[in-house]
């Protein structure tokens, strides 16, 4: 039986939705509208579900469906699963390496009012700065792959926007004819790496500013003004920009399991919840700047949903992306290459079609199983929610 944590965010949701919305409806937006109603409403009978019946003992299991929103703290499993499943024939018998480009402190107000550019942006100077320096003789000399995973938050759930980056240890040369290794335990320099992405970075966000792409809201309104944009600006380029390369994973099977952490999760997991009591909600964070030390943080629930809606993405942002040799259009051909000069053989991707199909044995007699017997139509609301851009009906 699956255990269900003791809070949600989504009982925090139902408790509190309206007066979040009293709060703060003039600051959000439809994106953020629609996933708390998906979080509401999911594996609840307003998506409908089916009934299963023990072809045994009669007992009756009502299963409800799930919202799928890739912002719901319980929809994730499945999608992390197919996900993984299709990486697993990917991987190459070398070392990774985990290396992370964050945006300063100083520009993550701006990004999070301009979070489509500015995000993309994030994922073109960093990627770029990790081909670029990867290539360069001094450095590496190849031709690298690599996946990229954005995430937006920190562990106290505030404005944190970075890429985790997972990179094989070596790439192609030039001519695709060899496999250029790195050090077991050194993949490319820190310093470099930070100093060019801030270049490329504030490069990309000069230039959106010169066509009139960025929009400035509330106190950054004043940032409209070239004078005032260009000491931000300055000021962003006189500060250190963190690149950290975490140790490097012992293989693949490592790899998959930091994947398994890092590539479907959400602003905050349900287990991190430690209680909801009255308008208050405590969870557990980690403070990685006192010694990592596990803490409990506990804020208004009102003040509980605005942190967690700040990270939801814009509707179609990718925040999963694969560059290099392993970018979408010339994957599986620059794969079989690589494979072809380390002469290793391609790993098998598990056949989704093999896995075993049968039903669940019964909770109730444990000796029969359960078998669908009606299905339950959906009862979707019509809620209409004031936001700042009109009405949001969903």
């Amino acid at each position: 039986m699956i255990h269900r944590p003791s809070f949600e965010v989504a009982d925090i949701v139902r408790a509190h939705r309206s007066q979040f919305i009293e709060e703060y409806g003039h600051l959000i937006n439809a994106d953020q509208i629609r996933v708390l109603n998906a979080i509401e409403n999911c594996r609840t009978a307003v998506l409908g579900g089916h009934v299963s019946e023990c072809d045994q003992c009669g007992h009756q299991v009502i299963s409800y469906n799930s919202c799928r929103n890739r912002h719901c703290p319980k929809c994730q499993g499945a999608s992390r699963e197919q996900w993984l499943a299709e990486r697993t024939g990917e991987l190459l018998p070398v070392p990774y390496f985990h290396v992370v480009f964050t945006l300063p402190q100083l520009l993550a107000p701006l990004a999070l009012q301009n979070k489509r550019l500015m995000y993309g942006m994030l994922f073109r100077a960093a990627s770029e700065t990790l081909l670029e320096i990867a290539a360069d003789p001094k450095h590496l000399g190849a031709n690298i792959g690599f996946l990229g995973v954005l995430h937006t938050w920190g562990q106290n759930l505030l404005h944190h926007p970075h890429i985790h980056f997972v990179i094989p240890g070596g790439g192609l040369s030039d001519d695709h004819t060899r496999w250029v290794g790195s050090s077991d335990r050194f993949l490319l320099p820190v310093k470099v790496l930070s100093r060019v992405f801030r270049g490329k970075f504030l490069g990309f966000l000069r230039r959106a500013f010169r066509k009139g792409k960025l929009v400035f809201h509330g106190d950054l309104a004043s940032l409209a003004e070239d004078g005032a944009f260009n000491k931000l600006v300055n000021r962003a380029f006189e500060c250190e920009w963190v690149v950290y390369a975490k140790p490097p994973f012992g293989g693949p099977e490592q790899v998959l399991r930091y994947l398994a952490r890092y590539t479907h999760r959400v602003a905050i997991s349900n287990s991190r919840i430690l209680s909801v009591e009255g308008d208050e909600v405590t969870f557990r964070w980690k403070d990685y700047t006192h010694g990592n030390k596990n803490k409990a943080m506990t804020v208004r629930a009102t003040e509980f949903l605005r942190r967690f809606l700040i990270h939801v993405l814009p509707k179609g942002f990718v925040r999963i992306r694969l560059f290099g040799f392993l970018a979408n259009r010339r994957r599986a051909k620059m794969l079989a290459v690589c494979r072809q000069v380390l002469n290793a053989k391609a790993t098998p991707k598990p056949d989704a079609a093999a896995e075993p199909t049968e039903p669940l044995k019964c909770p109730s007699c444990n000796s029969g199983y359960l078998r669908t017997v009606e299905n339950l139509q959906p009862q979707l609301p019509c809620r209409r929610t004031r936001t700042r851009r009109g009405f949001d009906s969903s």
